[in-house]
């Protein structure tokens, strides 16, 4: 079994240390303001560290589950921060949706130190962490990704390494934000129904009977014409944070992302019209609200 450091217990990560804890591994972990996920694995035996350098000074592998990239770089560096707690053969792994740009800087940093980074972000839900049985989208050097295999499938189901370090970063942003330019074109395509006066079940039987039909329709639809968001427990306010970062990364690539400012401008609006903690299913209501 192995001693891992664990940064960031939100709903995700608080799911994988406890799918760590029943696997039998050594958890030491670092929490930020809500205290219910550090008191839930340190009820189970896990150690609770002072810093982030404390805690990747007690590990063999340091995990981070963040919320934005600034996050992540906040708990790397600096005098208390993980890289300043590395030496040699250790291994640092961001589950985050994190910028590739950043992701490789960190990486040159933590090499310096003798360790290695892997970027790792994830697809599926808590409740899929809490099971094992994440979608791992990896990267980084691939000798030190298969050392550390056993470990990610004791949380994921379907494990890619997918490149160098930052593919997995890029491709999640891709990933992200191709679903999220679909769940604003089913949105307003709902809420076009209304004003059309044509039941929004119609159009999705119309739709799902021909190459239209796909999971996130399914996801939406579950909303638009159920009354169920929880299908996409991801919110408004995350679903900004995820097609700004795509923007943001082509930007760096010298060019413009023609879809994403669509779908970054209603994100955004929803947001300021309050509705950043509703969940991304529920951008119908946005678009109904929108068109009267």
């Amino acid at each position: 079994m192995t001693h891992i450091g664990f940064i960031g217990l939100g709903l995700m990560g608080s799911a994988m240390v406890q799918r760590l804890l029943d696997k039998g591994h050594t958890l030491t972990v670092l929490g930020n303001v809500n205290r219910t996920g550090v008191d839930a694995a340190t009820a189970r035996g896990a150690n609770e560290a002072a810093t982030a350098r404390d805690l990747a000074e007690a590990a063999d592998i340091v995990m981070l589950c963040m919320g934005t990239s600034d996050h992540v770089e906040a708990r790397m560096r600096g005098e208390d921060g993980v890289i300043a707690g590395l030496s040699d053969g250790m291994v640092v792994i961001d589950f985050g949706t994190s910028l590739p740009g950043s992701t490789v800087a960190l990486g040159k940093e933590v090499a310096a130190k003798g360790a290695t980074m892997l970027d790792a972000p994830l697809g599926r839900t808590p409740t899929h962490g809490r099971e094992g049985k994440l979608n791992i989208m990896g990267a980084g050097d691939e000798a030190t990704f298969e050392r550390v295999r056993p470990v990610l499938q004791d949380l994921g189901e379907n494990i890619f390494h997918l490149g160098p370090l930052g593919a997995g970063h890029t491709i999640k942003l891709i990933n992200n934000f191709y679903a999220m330019a679909s769940v604003n074109a089913l949105s307003e395509a709902f809420a076009a129904c209304d004003i059309a006066g044509v039941p929004r079940e119609s159009l999705y039987n119309v739709l799902s009977a021909g190459p239209n039909g796909s999971g996130m329709m399914d996801f939406i639809k579950a909303y638009a014409v159920d009354g169920d968001p929880t299908k996409l427990s991801f919110s408004v306010r995350n679903a900004l944070k995820d097609v700004s970062y795509y923007d943001r990364m082509v930007s760096d690539f010298g060019r413009s992302s023609i879809m994403a400012k669509g779908a970054k401008e209603a994100i955004g609006r929803a947001v300021e019209d309050g509705h950043g903690d509703d969940l991304v299913p529920q951008m119908v209501d946005s678009y109904a609200r929108w068109f009267g």
